[in-house]
């Protein structure tokens, strides 16, 4: 193959795939190849007149004019990076080279477009950036916003959510949403219709433009132009939710790149919304009584420890009740350790109904429970609580057929009268339980004050 000795160096210049201009000292295109229509979408006669800097970025002019600066006296730049708008409006990468030729009093410049490999360096950022977060943040609301602000780098995600989806109880919920139009929805059972919940039921990902939305699900268009681009959330067997973004722009489209990379981040913030249901599970079994999700003993003396520190910071009264039920030997031994189970599990429903949500039920072990009346004004606001404990849980118990009676045994220690410390109470109340029992049972008696 011979090359053609008489072709005009100008045709040479508009056969390169990079642009060469040629710019006088005030930044003004004079001259501009062919590639310029593929870099930044205008011919070549659209540009000359016009200065680099009104189609530049306006974050990159500043330092580009200081560049620019050196490079007219004499310091040649053979790498220098910035940023310009495309003629339909999406932002191109320029790396350019340029020199100041004297003489001519012009500037030549060759810009390559690296727009893709400026999006595949903040894709991989972006990567690192989520799984980074995904091992390391505790708090799921936390790692949501972090997720949201690493692909609002690099996709249109003005519009992004989180929906999880409770099998048990049939629940889809929106616990992480922003939409520039809409309030986040409230929780609906996955028939409902709705985009998101299509996602969880299929466990496919789903990529819609604002064309085929109307099509799809009409109600969810609404009155805005909508594109649309949901994947699941997977763990294991199940789809737990789905990760979301919405474009009302009309103009920016989601691909197949842009799903690609939202199924990566919902991989990942799949394993870390498991990581922390996994963590919350452990910790509720090392503080509460698995049969009937009580406080069990260590966290009951917590919070008695915590409620003490208050009373004695601010000279308060508070009192712990110790009960156990009477018979219930002879429950778990004529009826079986089933029967057993379901009355301490209506026992503990009764005692909460007996109590304020700022006070504590706690499972001590066997059938004992322990009530902490917190901040109370006098010894009549516990006896009062004990009246309504012994009414409530002497009532008869209907389980599984069979009518079983039972009631409890109640003894009552007081801050400060009958002690200062956690055990000193919790024993002194323990004690008074028993003397309750020895007297034939289904009554409280109160400790007697510490001479």
């Amino acid at each position: 193959m011979t090359s053609n000795p008489h072709l005009p160096h100008d045709k040479l210049l508009d056969l390169l795939l990079d642009v060469v201009c040629v710019v006088d000292k005030e930044g003004r295109f004079l001259s501009v190849s062919a590639a310029s229509e593929r870099v930044f979408g205008y011919r070549p006669e659209e540009m000359v007149g016009r200065t680099a800097f009104e189609m530049m970025h306006p974050d990159d002019r500043a330092a580009s004019r200081a560049l620019v600066e050196r490079i007219n006296l004499g310091q040649p730049s053979h790498d220098h990076e910035n940023r310009y708008f495309h003629k339909d409006g999406h932002i191109v990468h320029i790396m350019w080279s340029a020199q100041w030729l004297e003489t001519e009093q012009v500037r030549v410049g060759v810009a390559r477009d690296i727009t893709r490999r400026k999006h595949a360096e903040a894709m991989q950022a972006a990567l690192y950036a989520i799984s980074e977060a995904a091992q390391s943040v505790g708090d799921l609301q936390t790692l949501y916003r972090r997720v949201h602000e690493v692909i609002s780098q690099v996709l249109p995600a003005e519009n992004f959510s989180v929906a999880l989806y409770d099998a048990a109880n049939d629940q889809l919920s929106f616990p992480y949403y922003v939409d520039q139009f809409d309030a986040p929805p409230p929780p609906m059972p996955l028939g409902s219709g709705t985009l998101s919940a299509e996602v969880i039921r299929s466990g496919e990902a789903l990529l819609l433009t604002a064309e085929q939305m109307p099509a799809k699900i009409g109600s969810v268009a609404g009155k805005h132009s909508l594109d649309w681009l949901g994947v699941p959330l997977i763990s294991g067997p199940d789809t737990i939710g789905a990760l979301v973004l919405q474009n009302y722009s009309g103009t920016l489209r989601y691909n197949e790149q842009d799903k690609e990379l939202l199924q990566f981040v919902s991989s990942q913030l799949a394993a870390a919304i498991e990581r922390k249901r996994t963590h919350s599970r452990l910790e509720f079994l090392a503080q509460y009584d698995q049969l009937t999700e009580l406080p069990n003993r260590a966290l009951f003396l917590d919070r008695l420890r915590s409620s003490l520190q208050r009373a004695q910071r601010d000279s308060l009264r508070l009192a712990v009740l110790y009960l156990d039920m009477d018979n219930f030997k002879h429950i778990n031994d004529n009826f079986g350790h089933t029967a057993g189970d379901h009355l301490l599990r209506e026992v503990a429903h009764r005692l909460r109904q007996c109590v304020r949500e700022s006070d504590t039920v706690g499972r001590l072990g066997g059938d004992e429970f322990a009530v902490l009346l917190d901040n109370i004004g006098r010894q009549e606001d516990a006896t009062v609580v004990a009246e309504k404990i012994l009414v409530s849980l002497s009532a008869p118990y209907l389980l599984e057929g069979n009518m079983l009676i039972s009631a409890p045994s109640l003894g009552i220690a007081l801050y400060p009268e009958h002690g200062q410390s956690d055990l000193h109470l919790i024993r002194h109340a323990d004690e008074a339980m028993y003397v309750a029992k020895r007297s034939g049972g289904k009554r409280y008696i109160v400790v007697e004050p510490v001479k």
